[in-house]
């Protein structure tokens, strides 16, 4: 299967030549090397250039998901696709074994693998994300030690795009990353967009070394902000009316922390609520075709999982 890599980045520059030569010293070569470039102003285009990778430059910043798709588009005839973060650093056998597990499982539409700290790699990043139906997604062992646990490969609900491999057809006929979620969840939206047509989501721990927040600290809102909005998105587009109280208890919590975190905290939380309204009623009325070409029901995508009380926590708890 042909497959190649793409690197959405803005303003990267920094973290490019050790993200790129993590790509180039691959056991099982990329066939291409796609960097997207989000308008960056400090010259990450000319570098990722320089180092042999094929560029695509949008005249401004995007988004993640608008950089994604872009790529994706740009990798004609190859049957999967490596979304990589500028600020990440793959192991070299990491694209034969995520590209091993596509390649063997035709219902396998995404592959997450072991995201670890790049400053202490015995500390986890992400391991495959799961959702609740109060509307949180989890991430598998962020914050833990790497106590070996995390080693077994498996499924999960959906890929953290940092450092995923995704059937390329697959993402295309789910119409891709949903450009108005921007950056943040939106590989949670598609990886529920390709559950519920019925693709599944594999885990491979091989290892990606992730510094974390390479590009969020540009962004003009924080990090908070963005997870609150699409929040509200993604269940306003996918989520059963029956859900809401589940909902509703997160929002209030979330609403909660947030004043008591202090007025920079409150601020982005009500700017992601508030910036989210003038899109639930597309998001809304997006439901009944998503449903109508579901082929799973969300009951069966979306885990019964605990939303309330101390096993729900943000996180996974030990043994998931």
């Amino acid at each position: 299967m042909r497959s190649i890599a793409v690197v959405p980045c803005w303003n990267g520059a920094r973290w490019l030549p050790a993200c790129l030569a993590s790509l180039a010293a691959q056991t099982r070569p990329f066939d291409a090397v796609v960097v997207v470039d989000n308008g960056s102003s400090d010259g990450s285009a000319a570098v990722a250039a320089d180092l042999g990778a094929i560029v695509v430059a949008l005249p401004e910043n995007r988004g993640f998901a608008a950089a994604a798709n872009r790529g994706i588009a740009a990798g004609e005839g190859a049957g999967a696709v490596a979304l990589v973060n500028t600020d990440v650093e793959l192991a070299a056998d990491w694209h034969a074994r995520l590209l091993a597990r596509l390649e063997g499982d035709a219902g396998v539409a995404a592959v997450a693998s072991k995201m670890v700290s790049l400053a202490d790699p015995a500390v986890l990043d992400d391991t495959g994300d799961f959702l609740r139906r109060d509307g949180v997604c989890e991430q598998r062992g962020r914050g833990r030690r790497d106590d070996g646990r995390w080693d077994v490969a498996g499924e999960v609900f959906s890929a953290c795009a940092g450092a995923a491999l995704y059937r390329r057809d697959a993402v295309l006929a789910v119409g891709g990353f949903d450009e108005r979620l921007f950056s943040y969840l939106e590989d949670v939206d598609l990886g529920l967009r390709l559950r519920l047509a019925g693709w599944r989501a594999a885990y491979e721990p091989a290892v990606a070394r992730h510094a974390g927040g390479g590009s969020a600290g540009q962004l003009a809102r924080p990090v908070s902000g963005w997870v609150a909005r699409n929040t509200l998105l993604l269940v306003a587009k996918a989520f059963p009316a029956r859900w809401l109280g589940a909902v509703a208890y997160r929002q209030a919590a979330w609403l909660v922390a947030a004043a008591r975190s202090g007025a920079p905290g409150l601020r982005a939380h009500l700017w992601g609520v508030a910036s989210a309204l003038p899109l639930l009623p597309a998001m809304l009325r997006e439901r009944r075709a998503l449903r109508r070409d579901a082929v799973l029901p969300i009951e069966a995508v979306v885990d019964d999982r605990p939303w309330r009380g101390p096993a729900a926590g943000g996180h996974p708890r030990a043994g998931f």
